[in-house]
Parts: structure tokens; C-alpha cells; sequence
């Protein structure tokens, strides 16, 4: 609800048309890229095909760095809300975002769907390939389909893989014990298998000294002062969740 807000005020700041009036912009478009920094842009409407505001936002997005995306939505202006993508958005969005998740009006209300379910059975077209065959894995959500993500930032990833960090604190971000996949959102992405072996429930002013070494810092102090950076809202007093994680070595996955 956040993006279709940022869609809704990025388009009303910008129209250049009154209510039931046609104007060269008259959407808006936001999107979230896998680090969760979000982007903005509007229309450009000409009769030769001028851009939709959600391929604006794409490229802005690629603009100031983003690689990979996780959600878009287009909101039209004078509060006549989201807006489903044009038949050439999806086919854009099927050929180079695939798994990114689209906000869709329905009778039931907003949905987000993965932008390959608004394509059934396409034929994606690829820069050194043209038109592809169906690929039938483009339509398995990655979020739940196979064992659970455990999403890092990539500065972590040479300490996750050395060992060096074999926990990480969650606060809102469950995970199980049980197969997982260890995601670090770089370009391009990096996947690590492994296992979460354990899942400790606990107030944030209840972590230990422990935790904080597993992690790569010293003290519980440390474990508390990052979190209040990453979450700015998290209070002692909440529950966050300790997770501890082993990694698969190359060679000794099925050990």
C-alpha cells in the first residue's frame, strides 16, 4: 500500500489534465527493487507510443543503479486508482522480470501477482535469442515454491560463506527450522543452500553477548545498536527472533 501510495502522490503532483481531461501525463508508476529502495515515473502518452509510466520507473530505477526488482504498480491520476499494466508492459515485464510481483486491481480488491502470471503460457523474447520456448519455471513464485529464502544483504556474503556468521537476528522476518535457501540480493543474485538448525524467540533486550559473536560483533550491545539502524521503529521491549543457520559446502550437500 506504501508503492501505490508513492505511485498515487508521484502522478498527482505531476498531471498536466484536469479530471476528465486527456493530457500527456496521467499516471503514475512506482517500483521496489530487491533493496527496497523505490523509484518513480509518469507517463510520457504520444501517439507513436509514448513510454507507460511503469517503463519510466523501470528505467529511472536502472538509473541510479537498481538491478533487480521486486514489485511495480501504476496508479491513475484524479483518484481513479491502480491501474492493471498494458498488454506491452506484461510482455516487457514477462521477458526481463519475470519474478517481480505486479499490483493488479481485481473484484476482490489489489493483488500483487508475479508478472509471469499475467502472461499465461508466453514465449519470453531474450536480446540474443528472440521469441523462446515456454518456460514453465518463469510461473513458480520463488517465495514459495521449494525450501524457505532467507534474504542478506551482500556485504554479508563472505562472512556467511567463511562461516564467520552463523546467525542473523529478525525482527517481523520469521524463518523455520528446517531447508532453506540463503539469497543474497547483489547483481547477480547469489543462492546459497543450507539449513536453518535453530529459531530463538526473545525480546531484543534479551540477546547475548553470544549472538552478537555469531554474527560478527563483539557484545549484545553491538547485536541491539544494528538493528535499531535496520529497523528504526524496534523498541527493547520487542520480539525478535534469532536465527541460526549452517551453510552446504561445495561437495558435501548431500552429506
Amino acid at each position: 500500500m506504501e508503492l501505490v501510495e508513492l505511485a498515487r502522490r508521484t502522478i498527482d503532483a505531476n498531471t498536466d489534465a484536469g479530471p476528465d481531461e486527456d493530457g500527456i501525463h496521467t499516471a503514475g508508476a512506482a517500483v521496489m527493487a530487491a533493496d527496497h529502495r523505490t523509484f518513480t515515473g509518469v507517463n510520457l502518452y504520444h501517439f507513436t507510443g509514448g513510454p507507460c509510466a511503469e517503463l519510466v520507473a523501470l528505467g529511472a530505477a536502472r538509473a541510479q543503479g537498481a538491478r533487480q526488482m521486486k514489485c511495480i504498480v501504476a496508479v491513475g491520476n484524479h483518484g481513479r486508482g491502480v491501474m492493471g499494466p498494458c498488454g506491452r508492459d506484461r510482455q516487457i515485464f514477462v521477458d526481463y522480470y519475470p519474478k517481480m510481483r505486479v499490483i493488479v486491481p481485481t473484484p476482490d480488491g489489489l493483488r500483487s501477482v508475479l508478472a509471469a502470471d499475467l502472461m499465461p503460457l508466453a514465449q519470453p523474447w531474450r536480446t540474443e535469442a528472440g521469441t523462446t520456448h515456454l518456460d514453465e519455471s518463469l510461473y513458480e513464485d520463488p517465495e514459495t515454491t521449494g525450501p524457505q529464502i532467507v534474504r542478506f544483504h551482500p556485504r554479508y556474503l563472505a562472512a556467511v560463506r567463511s562461516g564467520s556468521k552463523s546467525r542473523t537476528t529478525r525482527f517481523n522476518d520469521p524463518a523455520t527450522i528446517g531447508p532453506a535457501r540463503f539469497l543474497f540480493e547483489s547483481d547477480p543474485e547469489v543462492v546459497l543452500t543450507g539449513e536453518v538448525t535453530d529459531v530463538k524467540r526473545c525480546r531484543l533486550s534479551e540477546v547475548t553477548d553470544e549472538d552478537a559473536q555469531a554474527e560478527g560483533g563483539q557484545v549484545a550491545a553491538d547485536l541491539q545498536e544494528g538493528l535499531k539502524a535496520h529497523y528504526p521503529d524496534i523498541e527493547l521491549t520487542d520480539e525478535v527472533d534469532v536465527i541460526t543457520f549452517r551453510i552446504h559446502r561445495v561437495g558435501a550437500e548431500s552429506a
